[in-house]
C-alpha cells in the first residue's frame, strides 16, 4: 500500500462501529497518519472545536445524528471550510450519494472498505485541499480579505484574515455567524449590484462593511471585506488616485454605487446632462470607454486597505 503524500496528514474517523474503526486506524497510522476517532457525530461537533484535522472519514449511517447532519454542521465551523469530507457508506443509491454531496462531503467510498482505494481517493483530496489553502494565504498575504457565500448566506471558503476579522467584530463563534449568514442571505435576495456595501449589525460601530464583488456561479458570490471610509475620503481617495476633480471623483463615485446619470444629478443637485459631460472626462481620465469599466477601476481603487 502506497504511503500518504505528505506525512503527519491528521484524520478524524467518524463511525459507531469499533470493527471498522480498529482496522481504519491500523491502515491510516501504518500510512503514516495521525488519527484522531469519534464514536458519534456530537462527539465529531466537541472534536473539531479544538483540533482542526486535515481530512476527515464520516459514516453516513450512524445513530442519533447521522453523518449527513454530523457534515452539514461539521461544515458550519469556519476553520473546516476547507477540510475535506470523505462520506463511507454502504448505501450506494444515487440518492444518498448525492445526500453526502450536498451535504458538504467532497467523495464517498462504500463499505466494506478497499483500503487501497481509500488512501488513493484521500491522497487526491489532500493535495487539492493544500492547493487551495496555499490559494487562500496568498490572497492573504497579498491583502484581499475575499470570501464566497452561497445563497442562504452561509461560508463556502474564506482567506485566513476574513475569519480573524470577523472573530474581532463579534462573529467568532458558529453561533454568531448563523446571525451574519442570515443577514447576508437577506442582501443577496436584492440582488446587490458590484461595488453595494452591506454593514453587518455587530460591525455597525467600528467593524468593516461587507462588498459585492460578482456572482461567480448561479449559487455562488464572491464579496470582500472593506473598511469603513466616509464619503469625503472615499472622494478624495479617487481624485488623488485618478487625477479628477472633486465634482468627477463624485460622480465617479456613484458610478461605482450603481447608479444613472438621472439619479447621480439628483444627489449631486445638478442635470444629467452636466453629469454626462463630468463622465465623459472620467472616462478619458481612466481611460476606458464605458460606465462598467470605470466602476471596476473605481471599486478597486477604493475597496483596497
Amino acid at each position: 500500500m502506497k504511503p500518504v503524500e505528505q506525512d503527519g496528514d491528521t484524520v478524524l474517523i467518524v463511525d459507531d462501529a469499533p470493527d471498522t474503526v480498529r482496522m481504519l486506524n491500523d491502515v491510516l497510522e501504518n500510512a503514516g497518519m495521525r488519527v484522531l476517532v469519534a464514536l458519534e457525530g456530537a462527539q465529531a461537533l466537541s472534536i473539531t472545536r479544538h483540533i482542526t484535522p486535515d481530512i476527515i472519514l464520516l459514516d453516513a449511517i450512524m445513530p442519533n445524528m447521522d453523518g449527513f447532519e454530523t457534515c452539514r454542521q461539521l461544515k458550519k465551523n469556519p476553520s473546516l471550510v476547507d477540510v475535506p469530507i470523505i462520506f463511507m457508506t454502504g448505501l450506494s443509491d444515487t440518492e444518498h450519494v448525492v445526500m453526502g454531496l450536498n451535504a458538504g462531503g467532497v467523495d464517498y467510498v462504500g463499505k466494506p472498505i478497499n483500503v487501497d482505494e481509500l488512501i488513493a481517493r484521500m491522497q487526491v483530496h489532500l493535495a487539492n485541499a493544500r492547493v487551495l489553502q496555499s490559494t487562500h494565504q496568498a490572497l492573504d498575504q497579498a491583502g484581499h480579505y475575499l470570501f464566497s457565500v452561497d445563497d442562504k448566506g452561509e461560508l463556502v471558503w474564506a482567506t485566513p484574515r476574513v475569519y480573524q476579522r470577523l472573530s474581532q467584530c463579534g462573529y467568532g463563534m458558529v453561533s454568531e455567524l448563523t446571525d451574519l449568514y442570515r443577514e447576508l442571505a437577506n442582501w443577496l435576495r436584492h440582488d446587490p449590484q458590484p461595488g453595494h456595501q452591506l454593514t453587518p449589525a455587530r460591525a455597525a460601530d467600528a467593524g468593516p462593511a461587507i462588498e459585492f464583488l460578482a456572482r461567480i456561479s448561479p449559487k455562488e458570490h464572491l464579496l470582500r471585506l472593506v473598511e469603513h471610509q466616509t464619503g469625503g475620503q472615499t472622494v478624495e481617495r479617487l481624485r488623488e488616485r485618478f487625477s479628477l476633480t472633486g465634482r468627477e471623483a463624485e460622480v465617479l463615485l456613484w458610478i461605482a454605487y450603481g447608479k444613472t446619470n438621472r439619479e447621480i444629478g439628483q444627489i449631486l443637485e445638478m442635470s444629467p446632462r452636466t453629469v454626462n459631460k463630468h463622465l465623459e472626462q472620467v472616462f478619458r481620465k481612466l481611460q476606458v470607454d464605458n460606465r462598467t469599466a470605470a466602476a471596476a477601476a473605481a471599486i478597486r481603487c477604493v475597496a483596497r486597505f
